[in-house]
C-alpha cells in the first residue's frame, strides 16, 4: 500500500466546524450529546468540540458488536466497551466518524444508540465522505465528498498530528 495523497484536514475540520455551528445553534446545550465512533470519530469528535468550546462531554461508542460482519471477522481481543457519559434519551445527539464509506459503521453505530435510550435526533458528522455507499446513509455535515478509484481507500492517521492519506493497493 502507497500513500497517493495527503489530504488537509485542518482545512476539512474548519469545514466541519462551520457547517456544524449552523447545526447546533438553537439546540440547548443541555440536551446536546456529541458522540464519536471508535477511534477515528472520536478524534474527529474530541477536535471539533475542543475547536467549537463546547462544554460537553464526548461520548465514546465502539461498535465491534454491532458490525454485519461480526461472523466473518471474529472477536477482536482489544474490543473496549463504549463510554457514553450522559443519558441519550431526550437529547440531540451529534455523532461523528471520520470516514463515511458504506454506510455499514454509522447503521452499527445507531443500532448500539437505541439500545441505550431513545434520542431527540441524531444528525451524522463526518471528515469525509467517499463513494461506495450500500446503504441509504447521508451526512448531515461533511467536510469533503470525494470519489475513489478501484483500489484506493482513506486512512486517518492520529490522534497527533490527525492525518488522512489516500492510499493505493500496491
Amino acid at each position: 500500500m502507497t500513500i497517493h495523497e495527503t489530504l488537509d484536514t485542518t482545512k476539512l475540520l474548519n469545514e466541519v466546524c462551520e457547517q456544524l455551528k449552523g447545526l447546533i445553534r438553537h439546540i440547548d446545550p443541555n440536551k446536546l450529546g456529541f458522540i464519536g465512533i471508535h477511534t477515528g470519530g472520536v478524534w474527529v469528535a474530541k477536535k471539533v468540540a475542543e475547536e467549537l468550546q463546547l462544554k460537553t462531554n464526548v461520548g465514546e461508542l465502539n461498535i465491534a458488536f454491532y458490525r454485519d460482519d461480526f461472523s466473518k471477522i471474529g472477536v477482536h481481543p482489544t474490543v473496549k466497551p463504549s463510554q457514553l457519559p450522559f443519558e441519550v434519551s431526550d437529547r440531540h445527539l451529534i455523532l461523528v466518524d471520520d470516514i463515511l464509506h458504506t454506510g455499514r459503521t454509522v447503521r452499527a453505530a445507531m443500532n448500539e444508540i437505541f439500545d441505550y435510550g431513545r434520542p431527540l435526533s441524531i444528525s451524522l458528522v463526518v471528515l469525509i465522505a467517499r463513494s461506495g455507499r450500500e446503504l441509504p446513509i447521508h451526512a448531515d455535515v461533511c467536510g469533503a465528498d470525494i470519489n475513489l478509484s478501484k483500489g484506493e481507500h482513506v486512512k486517518l492517521r492520529g490522534p497527533e498530528p490527525l492525518r488522512l492519506e489516500i492510499c493505493r493497493d500496491s
